[in-house]
């Protein structure tokens, strides 16, 4: 055993202190990037469950008239099938809508995708639209749809979900696609845009788009990516990211300066100890390693503790989404959050270096005990 590292571990230093301040630390690190995460999971899945990742439709088409329907070609959809990026795709026929319940009128937009759970002219509302026109499930909707004529179809309220566009946005309402085709005299191939899902690896705004320039080589469609058809969204993610990078400099930088706090007590009261290490020949190299050993173990005791209440926390938040949000400011109704492990062990890492770069300054010190003084006043 080196020496340094024997004499470190006999050292006795009150850490509470400096341990329970790495732990706030590095939790707030973590729970901050794992939030981001969650927002961007959660905003994602929202919009692309009524928008797809990337949407196909006819140039200068207006896909909510029900006028301009695409046909699938086989050949091209194996094409953009067969892509790494591409994880599915789907036929989905969209309708501009008018409800009318009980003097509250309300603009929607209905869409018709295969596989959806419905029966036959039933549909699925958001639960904020349902709650305005004073629907609930099971209920009776009437919705006018406009065009050279004006169609009527009543609709019943099989269920309801959560949208993360608000009273604000174009409320989308699902619908099984068969009834639109028929309500637009389409037949069975043709719809108003075919939407492209991506793997979870592409979910980011540069991923999107690169596959998106990727699926136009394929087909002759217009493909137009999420990050087109809802750039504020993105451009709020990107500030969100921006605060968690603020936050995670600010508490790596917490952390540090407590450590260096906590390191020059601990050297202050071993003053006498620095000073006969110093008369035996021990260099301040070798002496300064004995208590950034001490301020590693501190440091990685921190770590541990957050690192498990944080897991523990997200473990709690995801399963129960106790803590709420307004969804008109955050787009979602609770605190959503992701695990990313890789992340936190990133995190983890380059906040420990950090950490113990900075205590390289209280270690200074160290050159400047003299230990003819110390030993005498010993």
């Amino acid at each position: 055993m080196k020496p340094s590292a024997f004499i470190s571990a006999r050292l006795r230093f009150h850490a509470s202190l400096p341990v329970a301040a790495v732990a706030i630390s590095f939790f707030v690190m973590i729970i901050a990037g794992a939030v981001s995460d969650g927002f961007r999971r959660e905003i994602h899945r929202g919009i692309s469950s009524f928008a797809g990742d990337i949407q196909l439709t006819e140039k200068g088409a207006d896909v909510f008239d029900g006028t301009q329907p695409v046909e699938a070609d086989s050949a091209e959809m194996a094409g953009i099938l067969a892509l790494p990026a591409v994880e599915s795709m789907q036929e989905v026929v969209y309708r501009a809508g008018i409800v009318r319940n009980e003097g509250s009128i309300q603009g929607v937009l209905v869409k018709g995708v295969a596989d959806s759970g419905l029966g036959q002219l039933e549909v699925s509302v958001p639960s904020w639209t349902a709650a305005r026109l004073g629907l609930t499930e099971g209920s009776d909707m009437t919705t006018y749809f406009v065009g050279e004529q004006v169609r009527v179809r009543k609709f019943r309220i099989a269920r309801l979900h959560e949208s993360i566009l608000t009273e604000g946005d174009y409320p989308v309402i699902f619908a099984r696609i068969e009834d639109l085709r028929r309500l637009n005299g389409w037949n069975a191939r043709e719809c108003s845009a075919l939407e492209v899902s991506l793997r979870d690896a592409y979910h980011d705004e540069d991923g999107i788009n690169k596959a998106a320039w990727e699926v136009a080589t394929r087909t002759q469609l217009v493909a137009v990516p999420l990050t087109h058809k809802y750039p504020q969204l993105f451009g709020w993610l990107e500030l969100l990211d921006l605060n968690v990078l603020l936050i995670l400099a600010l508490m790596t930088l917490v952390a540090g300066f407590n450590m260096i706090s906590g390191l020059l007590i601990m050297l202050f009261r071993n003053v006498s100890t620095i000073g006969t290490l110093k008369s035996m020949g021990m260099q301040d190299r070798s002496i300064s390693g004995v208590f950034l050993r001490v301020a590693s173990r501190i440091t990685l005791i921190g770590m541990a503790v957050s690192n498990a209440l944080a897991l523990l926390f997200c473990l709690l938040q995801d399963s129960t989404h106790l803590i709420k949000l307004n969804p008109v400011n955050y787009f979602v109704s609770f605190v959503p959050v992701a695990v990313n492990l890789p992340r936190i062990l990133i995190t983890d890492a380059v906040a420990y270096a950090l950490i113990m770069l900075l205590m390289l300054i209280p270690t200074l010190f160290i050159s400047r005990v003299d230990p003819a003084k110390t030993v005498r006043a010993e």
